[in-house]
């Protein structure tokens, strides 16, 4: 094996930091992942790994500026004898012939961690002991999107169209009970890898569309009725909207305004197959124009019939 400064190009003043810059330089030149069709950047990623298990380690780099141990850090005087006699392994787990290299079980000399070298490459990703040869490429990035659909649509579900930032235009299909704020993933839709992976996938958050009249309220739906002053002394029976179409609602007599009706199984579905509620809140509107008779009606009544409605509070 050829001499390690040579091999790692840093003359032998070079301090730490400078062996570790000059191995991290040529591992991801010649990784062979970043190199498929060219069988010698093997051989010269193996040869730069094995230069770095001798200058990288403190002790073994004092053991051959003395002479102590070879570039291939075995004893002097024992080259002869073979791989399983003394001398004969190598050592830090970095084993050439079957191309196995040690990224997890430790960091080689000078504190170095493989494992860098790696993290560059893909992305922080390869941790562990594992062989570069075996190593997942990593997947392209996900696209994120939003899309946004009418309440009635997020209770009975629908087909969209979103864009993605490639231009492509994808049909994306929302299930019933989607609630607000939801992501769907469409997989494989996203970016693709530019190492040879899997691409991303395509993030898509779901907005509901505020309604014009009804509120979300967890499953429950809330809606302000408008009602007469006629109907809110007397009562009766009126027509009030829902998801489903309009309903008959029945006032009591001498409702006040701000009285809330409850309209079970009007609400929104759950994922448990539960069903919210809407709560109607009855809001009291007056005539738009001055109506005499009403004004004379009023002032009889405040004459011989007063009420004090905030009594208590002031």
């Amino acid at each position: 094996m050829r001499d390690p400064y040579t091999i790692l190009g840093v003359p032998k003043t070079a301090n730490a930091d400078d062996i570790k810059k000059a191995f991290r330089r040529l591992a991801k030149k010649y990784h062979p992942d970043q190199n498929p069709d060219d069988p010698k950047a093997k051989e010269k990623f193996a040869e730069a790994s094995a230069a770095n298990e001798i200058l990288g380690d403190e002790k073994k780099r004092g053991q051959f500026d003395r002479g102590e141990i070879d570039a291939e850090g075995k004893p002097r005087g024992f080259e002869g004898v073979g791989p399983g006699g003394f001398g004969g392994g190598r050592g830090g787990g970095a084993g050439f012939e079957g191309f196995e290299f040690n990224m997890g079980g430790g960091r080689a000399g000078g504190g170095f961690d493989p494992s860098d070298i790696f993290a560059d490459l893909f992305g922080g990703k390869a941790r562990g002991r594992a062989r570069p040869q075996q190593q997942a490429a990593p997947k392209g990035e996900d696209f994120t999107g939003t899309v946004t659909i009418s309440l009635l649509d997020s209770v009975r579900g629908t087909k969209t169209n979103v864009s993605l930032p490639t231009g492509r235009t994808l049909e994306v299909k929302v299930p019933a009970g989607v609630e607000d704020g939801r992501q769907i993933r469409l997989k494989g839709q996203g970016q693709a890898s530019r190492w040879g992976g899997e691409p991303g996938d395509a993030m898509i958050t779901i907005k509901v569309a505020k309604h014009p009249f009804f509120k979300i309220d967890g499953h429950d739906l809330r809606l302000d009725l408008p009602i007469t002053l006629y109907e809110a002394v007397l009562g009766g029976k009126l027509q009030a909207p829902t998801l489903d179409g309009a309903v008959e609602l029945s006032i009591p007599p001498h409702s006040n305004g701000g009285r809330t009706l409850r309209l079970r199984g009007k609400g929104l579905p759950g994922k448990d197959g539960h069903v919210g509620d809407l709560f109607v809140t009855l809001r009291l509107v007056l005539p738009e124009k001055l109506d005499a008779d009403l004004e004379t009606v009023m002032r009889r009544m405040k004459s011989d019939h007063p009420y004090d409605p905030r009594k208590g509070m002031v």
